[in-house]
C-alpha cells in the first residue's frame, strides 16, 4: 500500500521548490525507485495474505516503520512527538491512514491486485472532488470532468454481474475515501509540523489501530513460524524505506514533476497480477484502469505548482 506521491510532495514542500535540472533527475530516479518498493510490497503483501492474518502483515509493517520513525526522531533530536502542536488533526491524519491500511490488507484477501489498485487510485480524484468544501480550492470544469471520467472508470471495474467479490471492493472504497481524507489532511498540515513528526505520528497510531482485528482472530488461525515472521519484517522494512525514498525524492524534485509519474505503479500492479498472480484484468475492467490513470494524470498536471529553475 503506498501511493503517496501527492501525501510526501505535501509533507516535504509547502511551497514550490527551487530545483536545478541534476537534481530533478536524482529525483525522478528516487521516486520510480519508491514506486517499485511500492509496488513490490503490495504484491509481497496479497501472497502472505493468502497463508496467514491480515493483521499479521500489518503488525510486520508497522513494526519496522515504527523503528525507522524512531530514528529519524532520534536524528532530528524529536522524540516527543506528543508535544507537537495540531494533536488533533494529527490524530485524524494518522486515523485514516490506519484505516486505510486495515481496508486495504483486508481486501487483498479476496480482491486481484490490479483492481484493488485501481480502486484505490481513485483517492486523488476523491481529493480534488472534496477540496473546494475542505481546503477552498476552485475546481474548473474541465477538472470535474476528468474526477467524474475516473469515477466512470473505478465502475467500470467494479461493474454489477462482475465477478469481484462485494466484501473486498467495498473496503477498497472505504480505503480509497479514507485515503482521500489523509491527503486533504496532509495539505493542512503542510508546513506546520515537521515532516519526520508526522511519519513518527503515523507509525504509532497505525501499529495500534490496525491490530485492533487481533481481538477478533480465530484462535485457529495460522500464524506464521520465526523464519516466515522475519521475512514479513523485511517486508515491512521495504515499505518503510519506499515512504522515505517519497521524502527524499521530494526534496529533489517538485510535484510538477513526480505527481504524474505516480500513475506507473498502477501499471506495475497490472503487470505483477497478469504475470505473478496470473490474474489480468478482463477488457472492460482494463478501459476502466485506463480512465482512471488518464484523468490521474490529468488533474496531477493541472493543479502542479508552477517550480522555479535555479539560475
Amino acid at each position: 500500500m503506498g501511493h503517496a506521491g501527492q501525501t510526501a510532495g505535501s509533507v516535504a514542500q509547502a511551497t514550490a521548490p527551487v530545483i536545478d535540472e541534476a537534481s530533478r533527475r536524482t529525483g525522478i530516479l528516487i521516486f520510480l525507485c519508491a514506486l517499485v518498493a511500492f509496488a513490490s510490497y503490495d504484491a509481497f503483501a496479497k501472497e502472505m495474505v493468502s497463508r496467514y492474518p491480515p493483521a499479521v502483515m500489518n503488525l510486520t509493517r508497522y513494526l519496522a516503520i515504527s523503528a525507522m520513525a524512531l530514528v529519524l526522531l532520534w536524528r532530528h533530536r524529536t522524540l516527543r512527538i506528543w508535544r507537537a502542536p495540531h494533536q488533533g488533526l494529527l490524530f485524524c491524519r494518522s486515523l485514516m491512514l490506519a484505516t486505510v491500511a486495515t481496508c486495504f490488507m483486508t481486501a487483498l484477501v479476496t480482491m486481484p491486485l490490479a483492481e484493488a489498485t485501481a480502486i484505490y487510485f481513485t483517492a486523488p480524484l476523491l481529493m480534488v472532488a472534496l477540496s473546494p468544501w475542505l481546503l477552498g480550492e476552485r475546481v474548473t470544469r474541465v477538472q470535474w470532468i476528468a474526477v467524474v471520467a475516473g469515477f466512470g472508470g473505478m465502475l467500470l471495474i467494479v461493474r454489477p454481474g462482475g465477478d469481484l467479490p462485494l466484501g473486498g471492493t467495498l473496503l477498497m472504497v472505504v480505503s480509497a475515501v479514507c485515503y482521500a481524507m489523509f491527503q486533504v489532511l496532509t495539505r493542512r498540515l503542510a508546513g506546520l509540523v515537521p515532516a519526520p513528526v508526522q511519519f513518527a505520528h503515523m507509525a504509532a497510531v497505525c501499529l495500534v489501530v490496525t491490530n485492533l482485528p487481533w481481538l477478533f482472530l480465530a484462535p485457529g488461525a495460522t500464524m506464521p513460524g520465526p523464519g516466515a515472521f522475519g521475512i514479513m519484517l523485511l517486508g515491512g522494512v521495504c515499505s518503510g524505506a519506499a515512504q522515505l525514498l517519497l521524502l527524499a525524492a521530494f526534496r529533489r524534485a517538485g510535484a510538477a514533476t513526480l505527481g504524474p509519474l505516480n500513475y506507473i505503479q498502477l501499471m506495475l500492479a497490472v503487470a505483477i497480477s497478469a504475470v505473478w498472480f496470473n490474474r489480468p484484468p478482463d477488457a472492460v475492467a482494463l478501459g476502466g484502469i485506463a480512465m482512471i490513470l488518464a484523468a490521474g494524470v490529468y488533474l496531477a498536471r493541472a493543479r502542479r505548482p508552477v517550480e522555479r529553475a535555479k539560475t
